[in-house]
């Protein structure tokens, strides 16, 4: 909403006594120089800094923006910089209570503001995602005609849920996760600065590191945490901030796991072994393990797509798939919603009928290859597009299978030296059964000897 007396006089209060707000309040940037991360969208002459008024950017005026980005990541931030940096009249929505009334008097008031005064209004409107279409064609007159410039802010793919019209009139900013590194400098200052817990405190490095994952790249979250925990180890008369006071403060366990050294490889493996022993709960068991440790989740999916070839293979199909899509879905998503992804996939992966002929296959295959056994490609299945082939006797006689009523050509394939070597070797487990019937059937109508 826009500045009232009310909230100036809130404002002034929680200058003089900074307690009385959150630890994450507090801590807001004032300027954009104090912005921790996407440094990307901080650049001279970018959108942001011109909605500041860095720059004259002459005849040309500031855009609108949409802020897309996981909770924690800066979005209500970066708005509110610009409505302390920025001369401009700077008003305030939220789509979850605001509808098109409040659009609308907000648009009559900044029309009146640029008419009476020549003042131009930046409107921020949050969870822009949340209205409808109606609701998001009600700002189109005013963002087109510049009568307002708009902040909008959201979670969710700006795509599907930010009609065309208002995303072709207004620029796109994603903002990335904050890293480990990123939430660190936040935390430092935190305990440090005037407007934070001014070295009443101090952060070890165990505690750190659990406080990083527990707040998994969102900013609010950790400094929410922190403040927690400080206050019980003040209460508490300790100098410090111990591991078992974050533990029993957030009621989460710090769990022991160096995603740099062996817990890293020795949950991972024990991971990926129960899957294959078709152990579901154990799996899910480890997965929650990382999960909790904050370790990568691409790097999980990554592991379970491996998992799909190795272990499973074509006794079920769709298992690749599956991880394939879950290693995708990851990627958008991110922590925490990636949970119920991998979830997903462990589940489907751990209760799949188990293969591993194609991992044995392929292994059999290069082992021959390195042990020299390659040999010509036999003339009839060389390359004859071009001029000169036939007279060197490349592709004469080769027999075309879709020709045959059957599809399948008895001739060579393999060189000589392998001709009758069989890697293949699939079980009946699962849907590979269909595929032992297939090989067979295939093998006779080639001629192949058995070997």
């Amino acid at each position: 909403m826009e500045a009232d007396l009310f909230t100036a006089a809130a404002e002034e209060r929680q200058e003089k006594d900074p307690a009385g707000s959150p630890l994450a309040v507090r801590m807001r940037p004032r300027t954009l120089d104090e912005v921790v991360g996407q440094q990307h969208l901080l650049k001279p002459g970018s959108p942001l800094r011109r909605l500041v008024g860095e720059g004259s950017g002459g005849p040309a005026g500031p855009s609108s923006v949409i802020l897309w980005g996981p909770p924690g990541t800066g979005k209500t931030t970066l708005a509110y910089v610009v409505s302390k940096a920025t001369d401009k009249r700077f008003v305030e929505l939220s789509a979850i209570t605001a509808g098109v009334k409040e659009v609308r008097a907000v648009i009559d008031g900044a029309r009146r503001a640029t008419g009476a005064f020549g003042k131009e209004t930046v409107l921020f409107l949050d969870e822009i995602h949340r209205f409808s279409k109606a609701q998001q064609d009600s700002l189109l007159p005013a963002v087109e005609n510049r009568w307002v410039t708009l902040i909008a802010a959201t979670t969710e793919n700006p795509y599907f849920s930010v009609i065309s019209p208002l995303l072709s009139r207004s620029l796109l900013l994603t903002l990335e996760p904050l890293t480990d590194d990123d939430i660190r400098g936040l935390l430092k200052r935190a305990l440090t600065d005037e407007r934070g817990l001014r070295a009443a405190v101090t952060l070890p490095e165990d505690t750190e590191d659990h406080l990083l994952r527990i707040a998994g790249g969102d900013a609010r979250r950790a400094l929410t945490a922190l403040e927690a925990a400080a206050g019980a180890a003040l209460d508490q008369g300790e100098p410090e901030i111990s591991l078992r006071t974050l533990e029993q403060t957030v009621d989460r366990a710090a769990v022991k796991y160096d995603r740099d050294g062996d817990q890293h490889y020795d949950v991972a493996s024990a991971l990926i072994k129960s899957i294959r022993g078709s152990d579901v709960d154990a799996a899910l068991h480890y997965l929650a393990r990382m999960i909790e440790a904050g370790e990568d989740p691409r790097f999980i999916a990554r592991r379970l797509m491996i998992s799909a070839s190795e272990d499973i293979g074509l006794a079920d199909p769709g298992a690749l798939p599956i991880a394939v899509a879950a290693a995708q879905a990851v990627a958008m998503i991110g922590f925490p919603e990636a949970a119920l992804t991998l979830s997903h996939a462990t589940i489907a992966l751990a209760l799949a009928p188990k293969s591993n002929a194609a991992t044995t296959a392929i292994g059999a295959a290069m082992e021959d290859v390195r042990k020299g056994l390659a040999g010509a490609v036999p003339p009839h299945l060389r390359d004859g597009h071009y001029k000169g082939a036939a007279k060197l006797g490349h592709a004469q006689g080769y027999v075309y299978p879709h020709d045959l009523p059957e599809g399948i050509a008895r001739q060579q394939y393999a060189p000589d030296a392998l001709k009758d070597r069989e890697y293949y070797t699939p079980t009946r487990h699962g849907a590979e059964a269909r595929y032992a019937d297939a090989v067979e059937w295939t093998r006779k109508h080639l001629g192949r000897k058995r070997s």
